[in-house]
């Protein structure tokens, strides 16, 4: 019988290493499907998130609600002209294509305020309780409603400052809060004045006024009890004044370097701008405008309450020579309000598109007297 003869194929392998083979096949195989799977999902992550709202207090100049932003998280920017208008917006004199927040608008029903006012003999104190508002305006037009809150102050003291809690999406809150005041003396409260700031809660930009209510207390009697008032709410009550204050700027113009450097000095005599007088707190915003088009836009530091700030602060701008007889800037006094929307206490015009006599002649003296800073003051006009 013949012998068989057993040949084993040249590309045989030994069963050890075929396995380190097979599992590192299988390591590299399960890593890749891992690695997709990830990929995959968090990119549908991404495409599911919600708005950015972290970027709220980021934005300046842009509308910020949730129904403005899509997936792709798409930014509507607001044109900054529409917000500080060309310095030759309104140059014919006597007019103004703002409405001047004292000026009557129609009348509208802004609902009432009912409170109480008290008086606790033995501790010395005023005891006012905020009770209901009814009738409130609409404030949100997606929920048809408001976010109530009231703002109290004594006035002229201004020392005793309370608020209440917001109340979301009513027209006719009920606050039920009490809020006491010591080391009042009974004798003084004829010469105090409850002043009652009703405001909208707005959670991505300032907070709407609704209105207010003054409550003098001269006539009201709390010695024999509480007394429960009822009062309407008003708009809220801008001061008109006649004087708008005074602005110290310097200007000095390099025409070798082609710069030009604008100091804010001082102001003085600046209006308070409501009738609480809690205003005070102003800022300079420069604007520099090349014709009708804005070009540079800076602003000083807020002064904290005063109505002649000083700021000593400067700016450089790059001007070339042949473009100063089209240049004009504007400095726009402000007063900030960390509650409401701000408030333009007056405003100055320098360069080509000036409007008063002292504007056109420092800007004749800056031009011809190159390198020397030329500092004057200058009456602010209504905006």
């Amino acid at each position: 019988m013949a012998e068989i003869t057993n040949i084993r194929p040249s590309f045989d392998v030994s069963p050890v290493v075929a396995g380190l083979i097979g599992a590192s096949v299988l390591v590299v195989c399960v890593s890749v499907t891992v690695f997709v799977w990830t990929c995959c999902h968090q990119q549908t992550e991404k495409k599911h998130k919600t708005p950015p709202y972290k970027f709220i207090h980021m934005l300046k100049g842009i509308s910020i609600y949730p129904e403005t932003l899509s997936n792709k998280k798409k930014i509507i920017k607001v044109d900054y002209g529409e917000e500080l208008r060309s310095p030759i917006a309104s140059l014919t004199p006597g007019e103004s294509k703002t409405t001047s927040p004292s000026s009557p608008d129609e009348d509208v029903m802004l609902g009432s305020l009912t409170f109480s006012v008290d008086y606790n003999f033995p501790k010395k104190a005023l005891v006012v309780t905020i009770q209901e508002a009814h009738g409130l305006p609409v404030m949100d037009d997606q929920t048809q409603g408001s976010d109530p809150y009231i703002k109290m102050t004594i006035l002229p003291d201004k020392r005793h400052r309370v608020k209440t809690r917001v109340l979301r999406k009513t027209l006719d809150p009920v606050f039920d809060e009490t809020f006491t005041f010591y080391g009042i003396p009974y004798s003084q409260l004829q010469d105090l004045v409850l002043h009652f700031l009703v405001l909208s809660f707005d959670r991505f930009s300032r907070d709407d006024v609704i209105g207010e209510v003054m409550v003098p207390l001269a006539g009201v009697d709390p010695s024999t009890g509480k007394v429960q008032l009822t009062r309407d709410i008003i708009k809220r009550n801008i001061q008109k004044c006649i004087s708008r204050g005074e602005l110290q700027v310097s200007l000095s113009y390099q025409p070798v370097a082609q710069r030009m450097t604008v100091v804010v000095l001082k102001a003085r005599h600046l209006p308070k701008m409501d009738i609480t007088g809690l205003s005070g707190n102003p800022y300079v915003k420069v604007n520099v405008y090349y014709g009708r088009k804005r070009i540079a836009k800076k602003k000083t530091h807020v002064k904290k309450c005063t109505l002649n700030p000083v700021f000593n602060e400067s700016f450089i701008y790059d001007i070339p020579t042949d473009l100063l007889p089209d240049i004009s800037i504007e400095f726009l006094v402000i007063d900030f309000d960390r509650t409401t929307k701000n408030e333009v206490v007056g405003r100055l015009i320098l360069g080509a598109h000036s409007v008063t006599a002292s504007g056109a002649e420092h800007w004749r003296e800056v031009c011809e007297s190159p390198r020397k800073p030329v500092a004057k003051w200058h009456s602010l006009s209504e905006y």
